[in-house]
């Protein structure tokens, strides 16, 4: 995808705490129960996405372990990237893989090449607000010419052509975007100037490009708004769209909603981003896929850290903890709390593999 620098305006205070969790950490996280012998605390910061599967990883790990602290503070993945690149918190939730310029800037930060690895992938879900419309098909063109604002009411032919059959108001149409700077944005946009380019002429971007429409901070800001405007439209990580409704994207010849199944297809036609460290996994996502229920309107979710931490007794509980993130039982936990799809096999072995690499200066 075409990046843009983040902006770097952000001056993180102290941690107001979204998800706080207790844990030890140790080199297999898990195995074994109960303390695991290591203690400290690490503090990160970003995606609020990953926010429902961090407490899952949570809840399951702090029952085998006991000593440590995690602190996570859901700031969006801008403000995640910043406070890592900055060296404010030991690791960075972020709905995108760092810019060229960021990895530059993270290995004189860490003193050593980042380890950045995908932790959670799940579907962007396009969620609106038409309590008699259960069910609503669109296109990659229809959709960019709504968040363009070239499409202005639900009852537009454009909409009508993917709908027969459905009752269609003239309820004036709403969009929704992130006012913080977002990878989950990045994600959406990026989708749009691949699969629309014609109807959306706009690069990825971490920062919505246009000032029409309705904005919310973070995802649960997102969710309220569209929530509040009968009409509205938005896009949001699909484990928090609650009650609205999910539209259907046209894929190919066929329309597929936003599910952890369609999500995780992607990503056996992704490659990954070649020219970087052995230790970032940073994955290209094929947008354009016309492929039976493929969904291709996903995030892949990173967490960001030095390879180098300040002593072996931090490298070990960050260490620990990742192991947990990745495996099986990690993922099949988050899975269960916030719909996401598992990473592979291949994947995850990858992941781990540059996880191996941290220990200390």
């Amino acid at each position: 995808m075409t990046r843009h620098p983040l902006r770097r305006a952000l001056v993180l205070g102290p941690l107001s705490l979204s998800v706080a969790v207790a844990m030890t950490a140790c080199g297999a996280a898990n195995e074994g129960s109960g303390n695991g012998g290591l203690s400290g605390t690490l503090n990160g910061s970003g995606s609020t996405a990953q926010e429902a599967a961090i407490a899952a990883w949570q809840a399951a790990f702090q029952t085998k372990n006991a000593d440590a602290t995690i602190n996570y503070d859901g700031i969006g993945s801008g403000g995640g990237r910043d406070a890592f690149l900055g060296g404010q918190v030991q690791f960075a939730g972020s709905d995108a893989y760092l810019t060229t310029d960021e990895v530059a800037s993270a290995k004189k930060q860490c003193g050593s090449d980042p380890v950045e690895v995908p932790v959670y992938v799940s579907p962007i879900a396009v969620v609106y607000h038409l309590p008699d419309v259960s069910k609503l098909t669109l296109t990659p063109a229809t959709l960019a010419d709504i968040f363009a604002g070239k499409i202005t009411t639900w009852d537009d032919p454009a909409i009508k052509r993917e709908n027969a059959g459905v009752t269609l108001p003239s309820t004036t149409i709403t969009p929704v975007h992130r006012s913080d700077d977002s990878g989950t944005t990045e994600n959406f946009t990026d989708y749009l100037a691949q699969a629309a380019p014609n109807d959306w002429t706009y690069p990825a971007s971490q920062t919505w490009p246009l000032q029409s429409g309705e904005a919310g901070n973070g995802t649960s800001g997102v969710i309220a708004a569209v929530n509040a405007g009968e009409g509205s439209i938005g896009y949001a990580d699909a484990s928090q769209a609650g009650d609205l409704g999910k539209a259907l994207i046209k894929v190919g010849s066929a329309a597929v909603g936003p599910s952890a199944s369609a999500a995780s297809k992607v990503l056996d036609e992704s490659q990954q981003e070649s020219g970087r460290p052995a230790t970032d996994i940073a994955i290209n996502v094929n947008r354009t896929t016309t492929s039976a229920g493929v969904y291709p309107i996903i995030l892949i979710s990173y967490q960001i850290m030095c390879q180098k931490q300040s002593s072996q007794a931090a490298a070990d509980l960050l260490k620990g903890f990742e192991t947990y993130v990745v495996s099986s039982e990690g993922q099949q936990a988050a899975a269960k709390a916030a719909g996401s799809a598992p990473l592979t096999s291949a994947l995850s072995a990858k992941a781990q593999a540059a996880i191996d690499t941290i220990t200390a200066k």
